[in-house]
């Protein structure tokens, strides 16, 4: 069995345009025609009213020299004259259309009797005029068939011409409409067809498809709408490799050395010793907190972390979470100092807000050398809370600026577990902050090392 015939949008179109083209010129054709018949029957009926009148009076005069119609009777040759002199001698207000008489016509007299015209009837809806004298009498009528159709031989075949070079021209616009179609259709489907191509490599996995922009129309803006979805497709992608590189290396150091601290103990080189428990438990703990923060971070991708907003006081979780991190900066040679106001009403999540400080202070606490030292502002500039969170040397340059936030990213380049965590601390905070509707940037602090500035917009609860 065979499928039906699909047309494709090229087709649809060209037939959609051309139909409508050809709808247009037909119906533009007949009314041309119609409009030319009818005025051309018009044309002739009114000179024929012209000359019937003018006859009239011309018969009027010989009445009058003659005194009754005995002249005009059986001497058809005289009424003839008579046109031929009105015909080539017109009166000067009288403008006659050209080429004479296209209809019958007849004279009669006052009993209605044929004195001049042809055998047939007289028709009675013709165009009838009367021969008045001077004196106002009536002394006869000048009657002319209707024109309701062509009867000269001339007039036919001016009418057959006019028809033959309409259809000439219906089919020259016929063949200018069609190439006209086809050439409008093509250029307006070509962007179409740059898109569908383009689909299909992207549909094909090849995301660094790019389609060319080659209007600003709707068209072009969906290309360009294009090529930013193939970007991010190929940035997400890229973004994918790197995650699952990065989560292989961070998995592959803590289970190497848990395998050789395994087979070591089974060996009988090393002995099952509480240090060697606890080397193996320091590595499962590295794992576990990997583990954590890798679900910390999908929950934030996905907005899946329960956030419960509520009136709070940004003052007193920075001093609370400040004040859990004081120890462990002295132990490490760093003075942490805190510049805020008394008060700083916030509407948020009071545990994801010190989950955000936390990170931040552990990521200075890390990557700050010893003697060093951290500071915290907190002020106010409407409509936003601003902080920043700076720390001494050593410092980050720009371009690690622009990657800081990004999961797995760690600014030593040896990814030394000692000094580095997960690298997914960073990556939680902007989530955090975005789903606060707020900003957070990083840049080159006073202090010689890194700043981290936040912006929390602040609304006023009723």
């Amino acid at each position: 069995m065979t499928s039906p015939l699909r047309l494709g949008i090229s087709a649809k179109l060209f037939l959609a345009i051309f139909s409508t083209c050809m709808l247009v010129l037909i119906t533009m054709h007949w009314g041309v025609r119609l409009s030319f018949e009818h005025g051309f029957v018009d044309y002739i009926k009114r000179g024929n009213e012209q000359r019937l009148a003018m006859l009239g009076d011309a018969l009027a005069d010989q009445y009058e020299q003659h005194g009754n119609w005995d002249f005009l009777r059986h001497n058809d040759r005289l009424i003839f004259t008579m046109l031929r002199s009105l015909e080539q001698n017109p009166d000067s207000s009288n403008q006659l259309p050209p080429h004479g008489w296209r209809t019958q016509f007849w004279v009669i007299d006052q009993q209605y009797k044929v004195l001049v015209g042809p055998r047939a009837p007289v028709p009675p809806e013709g165009s009838r005029r009367n021969i008045t004298t001077s004196n106002g009498k009536i002394v006869g009528w000048v009657v002319g068939s209707p024109p309701e159709r062509l009867t000269r031989s001339t007039d036919i075949n001016f009418d057959h011409q006019q028809k033959r070079t309409s259809w000439l021209i219906v089919g020259l616009s016929t063949l200018l409409a069609a190439l006209v179609t086809w050439l409008m259709s093509r250029g307006l489907l070509a962007p179409v067809k740059r898109l569908v191509a383009g689909t299909h490599h992207l549909a094909a996995g090849n995301f660094a498809t790019r389609v060319e922009v080659g209007s600003h129309d709707e068209l072009g803006q969906l290309a360009q709408d294009f090529n930013r979805l193939a970007s991010s497709l190929e940035k997400n992608e890229s973004m994918r490799r790197a995650f699952m590189a990065d989560i292989s290396h961070e998995l592959r150091t803590p289970l190497a050395i848990l395998r050789g601290e395994l087979e070591a103990m089974q060996d009988g080189v090393r002995k099952l010793t509480p240090e060697a428990i606890g080397s193996l438990q320091s590595e499962v703990g590295v794992l576990s907190k990997l583990v954590d923060d890798l679900h910390q971070l999908s929950l934030s991708d996905e907005g899946a972390l329960a956030y419960r907003k509520q009136a709070t006081d940004l003052v007193q979780l920075l001093e609370i979470t400040a004040g859990s991190f004081n120890e462990r900066y002295r132990s490490h040679g760093l003075t942490l100092s805190l510049q805020m106001p008394d008060e700083a009403p916030f509407f948020g999540d009071p545990d994801r807000l010190m989950q955000l400080f936390t990170n931040l202070l552990e990521n200075s606490l890390r990557y700050t050398d010893a003697p060093g030292q951290v500071m915290v502002r907190l002020w106010y500039d409407a409509p936003y809370w601003q902080m920043s969170f700076c720390d001494s040397a050593p410092g980050v340059d720009a371009e690690q600026q622009a990657q800081i936030f990004e999961r797995f990213f760690r600014t030593e380049g040896s990814r030394n577990r000692a000094s580095g965590g997960s690298g997914l601390g960073l990556a939680i905070c902007k989530n955090i902050v975005d789903a606060h509707g707020g900003h957070i940037a990083a840049a080159h602090s006073d202090l010689g090392g890194l700043k981290i500035t936040l912006q929390l917009r602040y609304v006023p609860q009723p």
